[in-house]
């Protein structure tokens, strides 16, 4: 249990300043996890209070601590080809009818990518599927992966894994197909990593500089904000995809709760979400 104690109204600024920040909802009873996330960068910077931890955050010219305080905040649960059948749906559904329309170009966003696995299991479903259809995808493949957190991004950056981190999710086979092992870490081989560029964004801010695409990857993050900035979220997300383009989401989440630019495509099991054509 951490030594730290918060008084409510305190407690309550934070909060505000961590959805003002990254939209982060924190809810009620959350003490425990502020402490446990804040402890170690308190006692750092010397701050007894959450009050003098958001003043010093505002006191920063560009805001470093801002950074480091929402990079402890955030979570950053993931693994290799999580749930799977979004993944099943990519190579089975989604890259089939992708291949019809003879592309010059495929781009693919994955948000919120944490520290790689997502982003780079996409590179690998794609590998895979070029592999099995020669030609049949355009030559120019392009994986963006964005976070806010700048610490999961350099990790990312690094491609490489323990074994501890391969265990989850990832077959022998692909193991032995994509990667390579020196000493206690394995590491991507390049076709695989080249695909993917690292940059951070906040899904608050703006994503026209990333462009357009055919399929984005948004999961399991959109259950952390407010109804409002959901639905902003999905509306933005819209109009960084192609008509036609493809959103997979996680199991618990559906852009059609916001707007109605999407059908639903039902997989066997898991659902993507198709954005509809003018």
């Amino acid at each position: 249990m951490s030594e730290l104690s918060f008084q409510p109204e305190d407690y309550r600024a934070f909060g505000r300043y961590l959805e003002d920040s990254c939209g982060l909802v924190l809810g009620d009873n959350k003490d425990y996890l502020v402490a446990n996330r804040l402890n170690g960068l308190m006692a750092e910077l010397s701050v007894a209070t959450l009050k003098d931890l958001i003043s010093r955050a505002h006191g920063y010219s560009g805001s470093p601590l801002r950074e480091r305080i929402i990079d402890a905040m955030t979570t950053n649960e993931t693994m290799w080809f999580r749930d799977a059948y979004p993944f099943d749906m990519f190579a089975q559904v989604i890259l089939p009818e992708l291949a019809k329309r003879r592309l010059s170009q495929l781009r693919v966003w994955s948000a919120a990518c944490s520290t790689g696995e997502e982003a780079y299991s996409i590179s690998m479903v794609i590998r895979e599927f070029q592999q099995a259809n020669a030609g049949a995808l355009p030559g120019n493949v392009q994986i963006t992966a964005t976070d806010i957190d700048s610490t999961v991004l350099n990790q990312a950056r690094s491609a490489s894994y323990d074994g501890k981190s391969l265990a989850r999710g990832i077959s022998d086979g692909r193991r032995q197909r994509f990667f390579e092992k020196t000493e206690d870490r394995w590491t991507l081989k390049s076709e695989v990593s080249q695909l993917v560029n690292f940059q951070p964004l906040n899904l608050k801010e703006s994503y026209s500089a990333l462009g357009k695409f055919e399929v984005i990857f948004c999961r399991n993050v959109l259950i952390y904000f407010s109804s409002e900035l959901k639905k902003d979220i999905v509306t933005r997300m819209v109009d960084s995809l192609n008509p036609g383009a493809y959103l997979l989401m996680g199991a618990a989440e559906a852009p059609t709760s916001y707007c109605d630019d999407f059908t639903m495509l039902r997989g066997k099991p898991g659902v993507a979400y198709q954005l509809k054509k003018p």
